[in-house]
């Protein structure tokens, strides 16, 4: 029995490494997991700003700005911090997708304007998250 002193002390050793490693490995996974999910959350954010910019350009350059544009214009949003881009279209004045019933004939026809807007996060503002939507603007023909 005096040779078995020892062996008890070695196999708890062991065990308690073996822990020790699992115990590092496991918070190690959480720290990752934590980090991953706070990534997606910045681009869930980032992605609202940016819907919400396009609809604050939108509402504010609505009618004359949209019907009167001739070069791209650039648009700056300190409120959700995102860039904003109103281009043109090179079609010209188009028939109307969604055309309203006019009192002569060609009446109404639109103008195309692209809008893109851009918002950066992350760290080092690596991620980007763009949005580019088309619109119509009605006028009158040859207006």
């Amino acid at each position: 029995m005096s040779k078995q002193k020892g062996v008890v002390l070695f196999f708890s050793l062991i065990i308690l490494l073996i822990m020790t490693v699992i115990g590092v490995a496991l918070a190690v996974n959480s720290n990752q997991s934590i980090k991953m999910a706070g990534a997606g959350s910045e681009r869930i954010e980032a992605m609202v700003e940016a819907h919400g910019a396009l609809d604050k350009v939108l509402s504010n350059n609505a009618g004359a700005t949209l019907a009167n544009i001739n070069q791209p214009m650039p648009i700056a949003d300190d409120t959700f911090n995102v860039s904003s881009l109103l281009s043109p279209m090179a079609d010209g004045d188009v028939a109307c997708q969604r055309s309203a019933a006019a009192s002569g004939a060609n009446l109404v026809s639109c103008r195309r304007v692209e809008v893109a807007t851009q918002a950066i996060y992350g760290r080092d503002d690596m991620g980007q998250v763009t949005i580019v939507t088309g619109i119509e603007q009605e006028v009158l023909t040859g207006s």
